[in-house]
């Protein structure tokens, strides 16, 4: 696993767009910092820059550097959950403009996988994380359903975990800093 992190560190310190396996499906990522990059993401996904993109963190430590406050209900939910839950927060801060939703917020995982903890951890940052799939296109359960154009659009494709199914993204809950709880996607 340790030669995969390195060569998709290199890649996102450069700019560049990763194909990675993720806790969920398999995810388009980039440096979620860097509008540049971001905006490779939407061109390559044929996306509206408007419809806002998942990030991934290591853990709550790093959370806090890009929400300005983190609801505690939010870490009851990162505590307690047993399936990739990805939460949208208020306040999103320290990202790439083009990342945040127009209403300030921003949809941020920590995920329970070994790669991405130790991909975010050593990258000591937040990265994006968008089915690989084009816009309006279904997300592939599996490597070997990703289409041709995203696999020749990103500048490096993750070589762990090929084998294995997704069959079911992580569910999105929205906790605003009024109290206010929104599930968006189960």
């Amino acid at each position: 696993m340790q030669p995969e992190i390195q060569k998709a560190l290199k890649i996102l310190k450069e700019g560049g767009l990763i194909l990675y396996p993720t806790d969920t499906v398999w995810g388009i990522g980039c440096d979620a910092t860097n509008p540049e990059a971001v905006k490779k993401v939407y061109q390559l996904k044929q996306r509206e820059d408007s419809k806002a993109l998942i990030c991934l963190v290591a853990d709550d430590r790093m959370l806090k550097k890009y929400v300005k406050q983190i609801p505690e209900a939010a870490l009851n939910i990162i505590d307690i959950t047993d399936k990739p839950t990805t939460i949208i927060y208020d306040d999103a801060q320290n990202l790439a403009s083009n990342l945040i939703a127009e209403d300030g917020t921003i949809a941020i995982r920590i995920p329970n996988d070994d790669f991405c903890y130790w991909l975010s951890r050593k990258f000591n940052g937040a990265i994006v994380s968008t089915s690989a799939n084009i816009s309006g296109k279904p997300t592939p359960k599996s490597f070997k359903e990703i289409a041709p154009e995203v696999l020749k659009g990103v500048d490096y494709v993750v070589n762990l975990h090929r084998e294995k199914v997704c069959d079911k993204p992580s569910s999105i809950i929205k906790l605003s800093n009024n109290g206010l709880v929104k599930i968006i996607r189960e």
